[in-house]
């Protein structure tokens, strides 16, 4: 009989040789256990976000929060705009108001209405039908979704890099690098002058290879508040047009920068007059309508045909569909009825005139305060020559410590602050809190 017949024809032979090789085979090789992901990196939190938590769970009553990019009123209270709330009030009452799924590339009605918010109503580039427009999840979506798009279809002639400002907004290295795009600086800010670093800016639009990607803020320069001039602006549209550059624009703030919406959008309207190539332009609605949490943008790209537009859009609305499938509709909704009836756009326009003109008045209520009663050292006049919700102070890391450890005002270690977050009833202590540190 055969070693093999004999397990075969003794069922108790055959079950011991099997444990055997099952004893052997464990023995041999560990045994893997489910994914526990021990190997995963604790991620540091969000600065930000780590302010303000900081910020809240302080309890020195005179405590300021200067971190934060959202708009106060001068309570120190979000602010929901007026016009929000009667268009709130429109929509509550619709009896066909519905919760139906909206299209992958948005709600049409506020697509229409925003690229002629940014473009403006009588653009060549609408009139062509050469503008692409599709409903994002708020800047920050239309930043990916757009950095997205160029990572795919851009027709890269070296490895794939975008030049940013430095500064920009800390999200704007994170949203290229997770597409595979490398950010790469361009001299932006000057701190000796706490202004703009003109002559290094486009120094490297001229040295930078052909068709090189620029990421361009459109107003209110996030962090810095330092805008170019239109005459720089059109120096800058000059050289991008010589050199074939990609411009790709980001529009957070059009008209919460001055308080007039075609103001802001200046710079935008005229890189497409000149027929920059391939523009694009991320929008936002969270800081000019108040609209933080409910995630409402969009990403206009101005091809030079419309059969590229159609194209473009038809590969927008694929990526689209792959990640969020389809955008939310509230916030859509509100902006729409805002953006297409008249007497709301009017009232939109009082808002955000509002919001502006506070803004403006604690930036030249910082300055008096300082130069004129506090006399602080140093020169101040950067504070009402930026712009917007943010600027630049021009202290050290050290002193923006100070403020945080000895004053309980809460900023970014680089000196930048929420001009939205001073008010008539905190300015002075930031002030002197100010000039304590810098002396």
């Amino acid at each position: 009989m055969t070693p093999t017949t004999s397990l075969i024809s003794d069922p108790a032979n055959m079950s011991n040789r099997i444990r055997q090789v099952y004893n052997h085979l464990a023995g041999s090789k560990p045994t893997m256990s489910s994914e526990t992901w021990d190997d995963v990196p604790l991620a540091p939190p969000d600065s930000i976000f780590k302010l303000t938590a900081a910020y809240k769970a302080d309890a020195f009553p005179q405590k300021v929060n200067l971190g934060v990019g959202a708009y106060r009123d001068d309570n120190n209270k979000p602010w929901v705009l007026p016009v929000i709330k009667k268009a709130t009030q429109i929509l509550l009452n619709d009896p066909n108001l519905d919760h139906e799924y909206l299209p992958i590339t948005g709600l049409p009605e506020f697509t229409a209405g925003a690229v002629k918010l940014i473009l403006g109503a009588d653009s060549p580039a609408i009139a062509e039908g050469r503008a692409v427009s599709v409903q994002t999840i708020s800047g920050t979506g239309a930043n990916h979704l757009g950095a997205l798009f160029l990572s795919r279809f851009y027709q890269w002639d070296a490895p794939k890099q975008i030049y940013l400002s430095n500064p920009t907004w800390a999200n704007h290295h994170a949203i290229f690098k997770n597409v595979g795009i490398q950010p790469v600086d361009y001299p932006y800010y000057d701190p000796a002058t706490i202004g703009l670093d003109f002559d290094g800016f486009i120094g490297t639009l001229q040295s930078a290879a052909p068709r090189s990607v620029f990421l361009l803020h459109a107003c209110a320069h996030n962090p810095t508040g330092v805008d170019p001039t239109r005459d720089q602006w059109k120096d800058i549209a000059e050289v991008i047009i010589a050199k074939n550059h990609y411009a790709f624009f980001d529009c957070a703030y059009q008209g919460f920068a001055s308080g007039d919406l075609n103001n802001d959008a200046w710079a935008v309207r005229y890189f497409v007059e000149k027929g920059v190539p391939m523009l694009v332009c991320q929008q936002s609605f969270a800081k000019n309508a108040g609209l933080y949490g409910e995630r409402i943008g969009a990403l206009h790209i101005v091809p030079p045909t419309k059969d590229a537009a159609d194209r473009v859009k038809s590969q927008l609305s694929v990526l689209q569909r792959s990640e969020i499938s389809n955008p939310p509709s509230y916030g859509a909704r509100l902006v729409s009825l805002i953006l297409n009836d008249s007497a709301l756009f009017a009232d939109w326009n009082r808002d955000i005139k509002t919001m502006a003109e506070r803004i403006i008045f604690m930036r030249n209520e910082l300055y008096r305060l300082l130069t004129e009663e506090l006399e602080t050292p140093g020169s101040w006049v950067h504070i009402i020559n930026q712009i917007g919700m943010f600027s630049f102070t021009g202290i050290n890391p050290s002193q923006s410590q100070a403020l945080i450890d000895t004053f309980h005002i809460y900023l970014t270690a680089n000196g930048r602050i929420s001009m939205a977050g001073l008010n008539t009833h905190n300015i002075r202590y930031f002030a002197e809190s100010l000039d304590k540190v810098v002396r």
